[in-house]
């Protein structure tokens, strides 16, 4: 059966996307730990990480650098968080978010965010990876 990001990518359920390439995507988590949290996911359905390809997760690593740049940049935030738990859904995914304080590591805090919040926060990071020289990447 499709893990819900497969369904997400293939367009069946609607996802606020920031990234796509071939291989990687990126979209707004719906429950985010601070404005801009996005998951980096491949395309294609691996369940953990240590058992991605390696090229694969290098790929996904590097998109989650830009993203994280991108969200430094957008939220003028100290830092960026970088966390893989693969706990909720069983496709590899990467969560990217902007960081202040290690509190906000904790995903458990997680708070579903309304749709314009989701849109607001996709428009500002689609804005900041254009800005960074990533346009091809980023969704209309």
């Amino acid at each position: 059966m499709a893990s819900i990001f497969s369904k997400i990518i293939a367009g069946e359920i609607p996802g606020r996307f920031v990234w796509e390439d071939d291989d990687v995507v990126a979209f707004l988590t719906i429950a985010p730990v601070a404005p801009g949290h996005t998951l980096v996911v491949p395309r294609s359905e691996v369940d953990q990480w240590q058992d991605v390809d390696p090229q694969l997760f290098q790929k996904c690593t590097a998109v989650a650098q830009v993203i994280g740049q991108a969200v430094r940049k957008a939220w003028d935030a100290p830092r960026a968080g970088l966390l893989i738990a693969g706990i909720e859904v069983p496709h590899l995914h990467l969560h990217v978010f902007p960081a202040w304080k290690i509190e906000g590591f904790d995903l458990s805090q997680a708070k579903p965010a309304d749709a314009a919040e989701l849109d607001a926060a996709a428009d500002t990071l689609r804005t900041s990876l254009r800005e960074l020289g990533h346009a091809e990447h980023v969704p209309q």
